[in-house]
């Protein structure tokens, strides 16, 4: 009996492989790359403006540059690479993202399995009082006796059009969409990361250049004290001083509100509670701004966006869809199989004359159902127009992240150029003012001026510094972030529905 069933379930496992080429419904095909050779209108320049500050080196566009895998290692902070490698190991985010990749492997995995025959073994074993008829002699009992069944259940549906396949297609589609998911939030981390530690950078220096600006104020004001004992200025002035005073006092608690709530982030970036703090600190000056800018050639952007390989996943499940409703349509085979014996005792369960088989075949051609197949047909095809659209949608947004990259890292390495020239003439000005102001050649309104520039000009160095930094890791996360080069992972290929047969 076993024997015989092994052989027509080898049987029609080999008929799986020959009928995997009848799948109905389209082949998929990755849509092209945009035919462009570039990312603005105008060419690219070859390198940024340069300013005379730490932090305002020219950065050079490198076209065909590879980005590497830890790319925010290019900043040289040792405290950036420690909270990245933190946050990549206890992120809540980047685990769920993981688990959600295993659970779309299982269900390919899974859906495979429908491309076999599905076997059941079944014993059975009672115990029965007969009636006997025509009935014994009073006082006679009837017969009692044991029944043993042992028997193999065989059901096997053939894929004869493909449904089966183009259903393990879609969800090996979704499972590299999911993939695909986890690098776009492995992304979104270290980018978010990277961009907070620049952001606190920048807050430490803003804090730190309102502070020197209350110095500037206070002396200034001691100043103008002494001189109004002296009857040289008038209480005004003095009055006026201890206003503009205030008013740039008023601007530091803000600032320390958004460093503690931007440490808050880091911490919770970091998979940890705020309570649980953050050893790390960042400053502009423990920040390098990397020289060398990748600039993908476009024809390898849509290559290396996660989100992109992403839409184009789920564009070829939805091309798989289609298939799955068109196969829905046709006939559906069914073969089913019992083999078996029965015996009065267990030890004849095997011997001969005990066997029994049935074998069974049967075909459903859906006739009437109200339109309900065919308009599930026409919804797949309507959804492979929608992933369509949304394919290209997610091509250009990438497209436009990394142009808005690029104009972002040439306009504010001249902002910072501009910036510094402002502060230092300003700084000058302030100097001189305050020297005239002693020497009595100027009024105080002049010198209020000059402070109000002064302040105004530093602040917007810091700033200007530190979107140098933030277009520098906005421009790493347009290119896909070098996913393709981890170390931290071992690679994947996408999943394919040969794989089954391999």
């Amino acid at each position: 009996m076993f024997r015989g069933a092994a052989r027509t379930i080898a049987l029609m496992s080999a008929a799986t492989v020959l009928l995997a080429a009848c799948a109905v419904g389209p082949d998929f095909k990755v849509p092209a790359a945009p035919g462009v050779s570039g990312y603005t209108p105008e060419p690219l320049t070859t390198s940024t403006t340069a300013a005379a500050t730490p932090g305002g080196g020219a950065q050079h566009f490198v076209r065909a540059l590879d980005l590497p895998g830890q790319w925010w290692t290019l900043f040289h902070s040792k405290d950036l690479d420690t909270l990245v490698e933190r946050a990549l190991a206890a992120n809540p985010d980047l685990a769920a993202a993981q688990a959600a990749l295993i659970v779309a492997k299982q269900n390919v995995y899974a859906q495979q399995g429908l491309l076999f025959p599905s076997v059941d073994g079944n014993f059975t074993s009672t115990r029965e009082l007969a009636p006997i008829s025509p009935p014994p002699t009073i006082g006679a009992p009837n017969p009692v006796f044991n029944l043993f069944t042992t028997q193999l259940n065989v059901s096997y549906v053939p894929d004869v059009f493909g449904g089966t396949h183009r259903s393990i297609e879609a969800l090996a589609a979704q499972a590299d969409a999911q993939r695909f998911a986890l690098e776009a939030t492995y992304l979104t981390l270290t980018s978010n990361l990277a961009g907070a530690a620049v952001q606190e950078a920048s807050l430490r220096g803003q804090i730190a250049a309102t502070r020197s600006i209350i110095k500037i104020e206070t002396d200034v004001l001691s100043l103008l004290q002494r001189q109004y004992q002296l009857g040289d200025v008038a209480e005004a002035d003095v009055v006026a001083q201890q206003a503009a005073l205030a008013q740039v006092e008023q601007t530091l608690p803000p600032l320390q509100k958004q460093l503690a709530q931007q440490r808050d982030l880091l911490v919770a970036l970091s998979g940890s509670l705020p309570s649980e703090g953050l050893k790390q600190k960042f400053e502009l000056s423990g920040l390098r701004l990397p020289r060398d800018l990748p600039v993908s050639l476009p024809a390898h952007l849509i290559e290396q966006r996660p989100d992109v390989r992403a839409a184009e996943a789920n564009l070829q499940a939805a091309s798989a869809q289609i298939g799955v409703a068109i196969a829905n349509r046709l006939p559906n085979i069914t073969l089913t199989g019992n083999p078996g014996s029965n015996a009065l005792a267990l030890n004849q369960l095997f011997m001969p004359g005990s066997e029994f088989w049935v074998i069974s075949g049967s075909v459903t051609q859906p006739i009437f159902d109200g339109g309900t197949l065919l308009h599930r047909e026409l919804a797949a095809k309507a959804a492979y127009k929608q992933a369509a659209a949304q394919y290209r949608s997610a091509v250009v947004t990438a497209f436009q992240n990394v142009a808005d990259s690029l104009r972002g890292i040439q306009s504010d390495a001249v902002a910072l150029q501009k910036a510094v020239a402002s502060e230092q003439a300003t700084f000058k000005s302030l100097d001189i003012t305050r020297k005239r102001l002693q020497l009595g050649d100027i009024n105080y309104l002049a010198l209020l001026n000059a402070q109000q520039s002064y302040q105004q000009a530093l602040i917007s160095v810091v700033q200007a510094k530190a979107a140098r930094y933030a277009d520098t890791v906005a421009l790493f996360q347009a290119l896909g972030g070098g996913w393709w080069n981890r170390a931290d992972v071992d690679p994947e290929k996408p999943l394919t529905i040969g794989d089954v047969f391999r």
